[in-house]
């Protein structure tokens, strides 16, 4: 063979080997988390909801350093004045600063939301997965238990409670999370009734895997999409809870806020001072729409059936 064969030879091995290359890359399988936030990433709605998400976020860790006031002192010299280059979002009829107290409204509001979402989520997962596991005994008892939750006033009980310890918000979230397990563990046991007979559950069973490894490692797994999606739902239902409770003053108090007591005192004074209601109700329907959007994406992602993420 003549060195201009050679020469002519040797890009088209090159050529030939990457373009084998690129196809070997292509033929590697996604790993699932690679496909779950390609497909989460292709929503638009899903897209702007995390923006949204995050940027309030931030704003509530990042926005005391931009504020002049606190959200408990007073400017005796601004008492309900509209928002001004000195108060941003205006002052109350005491003259707390209303950028100051929609900061710190909503941090509240959010530590509510995410430690009711996250208690809620791990009890139901793990008192639903187990009761199915088991059975027997602690099945029956904890399958009363719900149905005994689910028989009772709820939000009575909470607001009574939560009045009498003066509105502290961690209080209010434990009785929130106590009162809000029940519907998604009976859904919880309700899956896991099926996943129990699988042939790799009762494999780690033959093999003397202990019971509680089973449902935490096999089990629970297998229902995460689940779990994820109604954690992120489980933030606007909590919301939205200490809200209505907050608004009829039985959520949280004075001297502390959050958007349900800053949305209450601005309702009082909506048509003198609107400001006192329209920068907290932003907020708090932000958080409540892009958890939303959130949800819907995160559902269209882990679902396999779903062709609204569009294709991997």
């Amino acid at each position: 063979m003549t060195s201009l064969e050679n020469d002519l030879r040797d890009p088209l091995e090159h050529g030939e080997a990457a373009v084998d290359e690129k196809e070997a890359v292509r033929s590697r399988p996604m790993s699932k988390w690679r496909l779950y936030s390609r497909r989460y990433f292709r929503n638009a709605p899903a897209v702007a909801g995390l923006a949204i998400f995050a940027f309030l976020a931030l704003f509530a860790i990042v926005g005391p350093l931009f504020q002049q006031w606190d959200h408990v002192e007073l400017d005796f010299l601004a008492l309900g004045d509209p928002p001004s280059a000195e108060h941003w979002f205006g002052t109350s009829q005491s003259g707390n600063d209303l950028y100051a107290m929609t900061v710190e409204g909503l941090r509240r509001s959010l530590l509510i939301a995410l430690s009711v979402a996250t208690g809620t989520t791990v009890i139901s997962a793990v008192l639903g997965a187990s009761a199915a596991y088991f059975g027997g005994a602690w099945e029956r008892v904890v399958l009363t238990v719900i149905h005994f939750m689910l028989a009772i006033p709820a939000f009575l009980i909470v607001a009574m409670i939560s009045n009498d310890q003066g509105g502290n918000w961690v209080i209010l979230s434990a009785m929130l999370v106590l009162v809000g397990w029940m519907l998604l563990a009976r859904t919880v046991w309700t899956l896991s009734l099926s996943i129990r007979e699988r042939e790799f559950i009762q494999a780690a069973r033959y093999m003397g895997v202990p019971g509680h490894r089973i449902v935490l490692r096999h089990m629970l797994p297998n229902i995460g999409s689940l779990l994820i999606i109604n954690f992120t739902l489980g933030v606007v239902s909590a919301v939205q809870s200490e809200t209505s409770l907050s608004f009829l003053g039985f959520g949280v108090k004075t001297p502390d806020v959050s958007l349900g007591s800053l949305i209450g005192i601005g309702s009082a004074v909506i048509t003198s001072s609107p400001w006192m209601f329209y920068f907290p109700a932003a907020a708090l329907t932000l958080l409540t729409v892009s958890m939303a959007f959130i949800a819907d994406g995160l559902r269209d992602a882990l679902d396999p059936t779903s062709a609204a993420g569009g294709r991997a």
